[in-house]
């Protein structure tokens, strides 16, 4: 009897569970329902309200949530608020605008910019955005630009020079082809491979070739011998020879209109470039001009004689004296400037500094144990070796030396450097090639600076240039020879080979 009220009991508590919850679904309907409608009806009245009140709605509306609640909205939001506007600007006539933004793309995101879709593919490719992308680099990078007048597809940049004019995709597989040349040149000015090119001057009295600069057609050369030799580039046959000094040419420098040149005559004299006649002969110094440095109508000389002279350029044949500079004790040895300082390096183992507007002296830079010979000075970096075989670098705003560089064996005679290298000469018969930018990092061991070693002179190094590409340096040995880091392709053992370019004229081109 208990059992038959227990099953009773049980069979009514499940009616009763199974009420209760037919009435909360029903509950739930009816709220689902309600729901709906204060939705719809929320909806409808925001439809009414401005964008400002629809705005000041949604604020206070979000202001009362949680932040579990932000997060949802956050990422319903995130898609619509973006916008594919390089896509949508062609579509309303804006082909220009979406070309002018992805211009200024680099490389690497140029490559994924053209993975984006078709679309984004055919403005870059329809706006010619690899084209675009190298000429800004040809305009804003030195070594782009020798790159593209050395390998000769710079003609393929300027409207009307080519016949043959080439589409994106022309482009798009050259980009690589230049960033392959310019890390092989970087391996090789690391490496020290090189196509070596000897011109010997066959001088006939005294040997030597003290000083020269060079462009793209041919090289000017001071020598021993008293006279000045121009030479062709390319076939690197004697030109030109210009007489009238009576002394070695000691320095020289030359623009599209002149030669200017001293000499242990004493004497400067300004030559024109394109006729070869002596246009001026200026007579100041009372011993040997040693170095000379001219721009900007203004022309600064040093001498033996202790003294540093300016001058004023109003043309070839006027050409002033303006001021004498005098403080150094010994021979005068080199002298830059540009539109700040005058730099002077002496014997006496000093840098002086002047102003170059007024010609006042300004400091003095302290720290050679002999002589120096050579310097440098852009921006405010001087670069200086000397006859205690070491090379200095200096800041001379402040007259620090930042670095002493060492490994020469007897005294720098010649130094130049740029924004990467330093590159100097000496009386050991080596030039050295030395990392600038790790040489101003105090951090770097001084075992890391020195990047190779060229040794092919057998004389005195006297004189060297440099860009990206070469080195073109002179000796006692009576040769100028060019290294060449870009045209070298033999992965071999150096060869030699010498070729007879001229009767006074012997290349050698090693590999």
């Amino acid at each position: 009897m208990e059992r038959m009220d227990d099953l009773e009991k049980n069979a009514e508590d499940d009616l009763a569970m199974q009420t209760d919850i037919i009435a909360m679904t029903t509950i739930k309907k009816k709220g689902k329902s309600n729901y709906q409608q204060e939705n719809a009806g929320c909806l409808k009245m925001f439809e009414k309200w401005t964008e400002s009140e629809q705005v000041k709605f949604v604020e206070n509306l979000l202001s009362r949530m949680c932040h579990y609640q932000h997060g949802h909205i956050n990422s319903f939001l995130k898609p619509m608020l973006q916008r594919d506007f390089i896509t949508s600007l062609p579509e309303k006539g804006l082909d220009h605008v979406a070309e002018n933004i992805l211009s200024y793309l680099d490389a690497k995101s140029m490559c994924a910019a053209e993975l984006v879709c078709k679309e984004w593919y055919r403005v870059i490719n329809d706006g010619m955005l690899w084209r675009k992308l190298i000429e800004r680099k040809v305009r804003t990078d030195s070594m782009w630009k020798g790159l593209s007048e050395r390998k000769g597809w710079g003609q393929y940049l300027t409207k009307g020079k080519s016949e043959d004019p080439q589409n994106n995709s022309f482009f798009r597989k050259l980009y690589p082809q230049i960033i392959a040349d310019l890390e092989t040149i970087e391996t090789n000015w690391r490496t020290g491979r090189h196509q070596l090119h000897r011109i010997v001057c066959r001088s006939e009295n005294s040997k030597g070739v003290y000083c020269l600069q060079y462009d793209d057609e041919k090289i000017v050369s001071g020598l021993r011998d008293n006279t000045i030799k121009i030479w062709d580039r390319k076939s690197l046959e004697s030109t030109l020879v210009l007489t009238g000094h009576t002394g070695s040419v000691l320095c020289l420098q030359y623009d599209e209109n002149i030669i200017v040149t001293g000499s242990s005559d004493s004497t400067v004299r300004v030559w024109n470039i394109h006729n070869a006649e002596m246009v001026n002969n200026l007579v100041h110094h009372c011993e040997a001009v040693l170095h000379l440095r001219f721009q900007d109508g203004m022309m600064v000389t040093c001498s033996k004689d202790r003294s540093i002279a300016v001058w004023d350029m109003h043309s070839p044949t006027d050409i002033i004296l303006r001021r004498v500079l005098v403080g150094h004790r010994a021979a005068v040895n080199v002298v830059d400037f540009d539109d700040k300082y005058i730099v002077s390096a002496s014997g006496d183992r000093t840098i002086k500094v002047w102003s170059t507007s007024t010609c006042e002296f300004v400091r003095t830079l302290n720290g050679h144990r002999r002589g120096i010979a050579c310097l440098q000075y852009r921006d405010r970096i001087v670069v200086s070796g000397s006859s205690d075989n070491s090379i200095r670098i200096w800041d001379i705003e402040c007259g620090a030396c930042l670095r002493i560089l060492e490994g020469h064996e007897e005294l720098v005679r010649c130094i130049r450097f740029d924004n990467k290298r330093i590159v100097s000469g000496a009386y050991d018969g080596k030039i050295k090639v030395w990392d600038l930018k790790a040489a101003l990092d105090p951090r770097t061991p001084q075992s890391a600076l020195c990047i190779r070693t060229l040794v092919e002179h057998t004389g005195r190094v006297f004189r060297l240039q440099f860009d990206d590409f070469q080195i073109v340096s002179s000796s006692h040995d009576d040769t100028i020879l060019v290294w060449d880091f870009l045209n070298c392709t033999d992965q071999s053992q150096p060869t030699t080979r010498t070729l007879r370019t001229a009767p006074n004229t012997v290349t050698t081109t090693t590999r």
